[in-house]
């Protein structure tokens, strides 16, 4: 590990004067990747039609309080802001995919742009390293392409961290505290973007600074006008909802928090093996081009020199713990799926652009060459998802052969019934994102539950008419009993891809 003048040295404000055409560049690099094919693409089940069916939901209703699949099923599984985004994006470029990925190709951009930020003080001689790094790593850049939570999440938490180290490393007094307060802005969207795994990383701020500065430390990064901040942005709407909807404090602390944490109630990779299952191959893939500096960087940091009592905590410490910590409690969480790894390239971005600072010279034609192979697979990559793989989760192509059935004109809202209790696999199953290209309300049915009846009979009366999708297990006749309850007109339609369709009208 450098010593405390190299890393002093490093960590002076020296980049202040630096030419501003690799900011310019690494800008241009990030529009180029972020914005290709942006929109080629139609949204896959299960996630990209939820996200999205949300946003439409609060379009159509002017509801931007409650998250909602359809008008008779709220969902609060994730804060708003990912729902809202998308939704002002919608509003201003129309009912489009583009216009649903535009805001991650926007969230990739601008999370370069605070690694710009921080490499000014973590790599002030070329700022530009950690955001190139973390434009070429193959799994922000496939991230930027999917609806999730997880870049926006990301972009808030790489906010959050540039708020503390421009505290932390450097800087006037002045400065430090609007920069505290930067920090608890970020923390603050990031809870209001995907609850308690949005403060993670200040799990790897409070031992660095307890190790560093000692426990008196903590008080420069923990001002009362900082807390307040991040209770004003991050926990209002949580208050205003819990009082507006009964029960809903204990569903965030069961469900969202107790069983994620300690069960598989999420189905998603529980066990002692599933962390190996998901994260590894994500890190490994993810982290290509950067495999030779990352395997520098290992050996390096298991040495026992770089463990030594007589080095001084600096930067590289602490983003070695800002990615330790956080995979750690990832690990141990019983819910993994691959997208939690994304903002974890963060720091590892960081770290690689100090292994490589000496290394990459991109005035030497050589690696100009290989940096513009290395674009044009990544577009080739983008592209082939968007033009090549035809997915059966195509939500597109699922609306192009329903209309193909019956014409759209028919009924005013689908219903999907499925042959299960749990309102999970309803979830998981109906494919929302119908709504974004057949312009109709989805409903999805757990026939197994106690109250089907009441739910479908209650969708039908909301819309009138209906197409609903029967899942094949349950037969063609499996209905009746409920629809006679209505009462309905039913007309069968066929089937499409094995479900059962009829047109059913009040």
């Amino acid at each position: 590990m450098p010593n405390d003048r190299t890393m002093e040295s490093r960590l002076r404000p020296s980049a202040a004067h630096a030419p501003r055409w690799p900011l310019i560049a690494l800008i241009c690099f990030g529009l180029l990747l972020g914005f290709a094919f942006q929109g080629t693409r139609g949204l896959w089940s299960p996630d990209e039609g939820r996200y999205t069916v949300a946003a439409l939901q609060m379009l159509d209703t002017g509801n931007y309080l409650a998250p909602a699949y359809s008008p008779d099923e709220v969902n609060f599984s994730k804060p708003p802001t990912t729902y809202w985004v998308i939704a002002g994006s919608i509003k201003l470029f129309g009912r489009n995919s583009w216009a649903v990925r535009a805001p991650y190709a926007l969230a990739f951009v601008l999370t370069l742009l605070i690694l710009y930020a921080m490499g000014r003080r973590v790599v002030p001689e070329k700022p530009w390293l950690p955001g190139l790094v973390y434009g070429c790593a193959a799994a922000p850049f496939m991230a930027a392409n999917i609806v999730s939570t997880d870049a926006f999440l990301t972009l808030c938490e790489a906010l959050a961290m540039l708020g503390f180290v421009r505290a932390a490393f450097g800087g006037t007094e002045a400065s430090r505290k609007r920069d505290v307060l930067l920090m608890w802005a970020g923390w603050g969207l990031a809870f209001l973007t995907k609850g308690p795994p949005g403060l993670m990383p200040l799990l790897a701020v409070i031992p660095f600074i307890v190790r560093r500065d000692g426990w008196s430390g903590l008080r420069r990064f923990f001002p009362w006008s900082g807390i307040v901040l991040f209770l004003v942005i991050g926990l209002s709407w949580y208050a205003v909802v819990i009082v507006r909807y009964a029960g809903l404090l204990h569903y965030f602390l069961h469900q969202e928090v107790y069983n994620r944490i300690f069960t598989a109630a999420h189905k998603r990779n529980a066990g002692w093996f599933g962390w190996i299952k998901i994260y590894l191959p994500v890190l490994g893939v993810g982290l290509l081009p950067w495999w030779p500096a990352v395997g520098r960087l290992i050996r390096r940091w298991v040495s026992v020199q770089s463990w030594s009592a007589d080095n001084r905590p600096g930067v590289e410490l602490f983003l070695v713990l800002w990615f330790l910590v956080p995979f750690a409690i990832f690990c141990l969480v019983q819910s993994r799926l691959p997208l939690y790894m994304l903002p974890l390239f963060v720091p590892l971005s960081l770290l690689i652009a100090l292994e490589l600072r000496e290394r990459v010279d991109l005035r030497q034609t050589r690696q100009q060459v290989l940096l513009a192979v290395w674009i044009v697979v990544l577009l080739g990559v983008k592209a082939g998802a968007a033009y090549g793989w035809h997915s059966k989760d195509d939500n597109r192509q699922m609306a192009s052969e329903l209309r193909t059935a019956t014409p759209t004109e028919q009924y005013k809202a689908m219903i999907f019934v499925e042959n299960t209790a749990a309102g999970y696999t309803i979830e998981e199953a109906t494919p929302w994102g119908l709504r974004m290209y057949l312009g109709k309300p989805v409903y999805g049915i757990a026939w197994l539950a106690p109250e089907r009846a009441d739910a479908l009979c209650h969708a039908l009366h909301n819309e009138g008419r209906a197409l609903v999708v029967i899942d094949p297990d349950l037969g063609a006749g499996a209905l009746k009993p409920a629809l006679d309850r209505c009462p309905a007109r039913v007309s069968e339609l066929g089937t499409w891809r094995g479900n059962v369709l009829k047109l059913v009208e009040l």
